[in-house]
């Protein structure tokens, strides 16, 4: 196990952790069985969010009675000081606690500071105080509003997309992260699914001294993976480092991370998949993506309006109707071409 402090909280975790979106897609009893499982093999800090439908109500069935052997995070979208007090109070409620060790707020198109007129700052600050959340964070898409939460020293911590297919500008917030003090929480390690190495993915975070990865795992199967990491660091070794070489050539630059926040998409266009599809096509098994279902999916993309939602709201500035036509293009080739 190789533990860590999270930035100056004082909050001591295991430097891998476990990030549980994706447990609001099984039932109570296997999410519980994933968490304990997890607990059990070292791993103690958990990160989900109020938005994630049932997950903290999971993570609070899973962990009922044993709150103060874990460090736990969730996030509020509330955009006025009134939801985030709706969102706490439920967030405390589901996950079963009277404490949050790290509040996030989840990726908001500002940075919220003391004084503002939506006051969620002033509201964090309040619960704070009143010793319902211990340490005020934030979560962010977008490097302009990680970058001012960093020059703030407002936060303790960071949570940010972060992989080794990551550029310069997201490692620079890595950095700036450790000498403002900060923690700094890794969401999306495996870049969207596009990384399918997780050994290579954490060997790489590895080198990484105070990024803390959250793996998102709805399988035992992938649990194992990450366990495997707890018990015993992987290497980087040159194969896997030739890995990373290949997957950055292939990979790097103008891509779709399939984040999300481009939706939704006035003509009912499935942008997060749809933009990346050439890409899933390549680096899994393609007769998963040319099901009717994609191809009528993928077909809507022939209704783009050119409207430039999709586009101003990408927080990596990409040309998104262009990449949908270019994956449209290339997934009818593969289509024609399995047929």
């Amino acid at each position: 196990m190789r533990q860590i402090t999270l930035g100056s909280t004082g909050l001591t975790i295991e430097k891998n952790g476990f990030g549980c979106l994706p447990i609001q897609r099984v039932t109570r009893e296997e999410a519980a069985s994933l968490l304990r499982a997890a607990f059990d093999g070292g791993i103690n800090f958990f990160d989900t969010a109020r938005a994630y439908s049932d997950s903290e109500e999971k993570v609070g069935f899973a962990f009922a009675g044993m709150r103060r052997q874990i460090v736990l995070a969730t996030k509020t979208g509330a955009q006025t000081a009134d939801a985030f007090w709706k969102d706490l109070e439920t967030s405390l409620r589901t996950l079963g606690t009277d404490y949050i060790d790290i509040y996030q707020f989840h990726n908001p198109a500002f940075c919220p500071k003391p004084g503002g007129a939506d006051g969620l700052y002033d509201a964090a600050l309040e619960a704070r105080r009143q010793g319902k959340i211990r340490h005020i964070s934030i979560t962010n898409h977008r490097l302009a509003v990680a970058q001012e939460a960093i020059d703030s020293g407002l936060y303790a911590t960071l949570q940010f997309p972060f992989s080794y297919l990551s550029g310069p500008q997201e490692l620079s917030l890595v950095e700036g992260c450790a000498r403002a003090g900060m923690g700094f929480i890794a969401m999306k390690a495996l870049a969207g699914g596009l990384i399918r190495d997780g050994l290579t993915a954490a060997a790489y975070m590895d080198t990484v001294p105070n990024a803390v990865p959250i793996w998102g795992v709805q399988h035992r199967w992938e649990l194992d993976q990450f366990l495997a990491c707890v018990r015993e660091t992987p290497a980087l070794t040159a194969e896997r480092r030739a890995t990373i070489d290949k997957d950055r050539a292939e990979l790097s630059g103008e891509f779709c991370r399939g984040c999300g926040y481009c939706m939704p998409c006035p003509q009912g266009i499935e942008i997060n998949q749809c933009a990346r599809m050439s890409l899933m096509l390549r680096r899994a098994p393609a007769a998963a993506w040319l099901t009717a279902e994609w191809q009528e999916k993928m077909a809507k993309i022939e209704e783009c309006l050119h409207c430039g939602q999709c586009s101003g709201k990408c927080p990596y500035g990409l040309d998104t109707p262009k990449l949908l036509e270019e994956n449209l293009k290339d997934f009818r080739e593969v289509l024609s071409q399995q047929g």
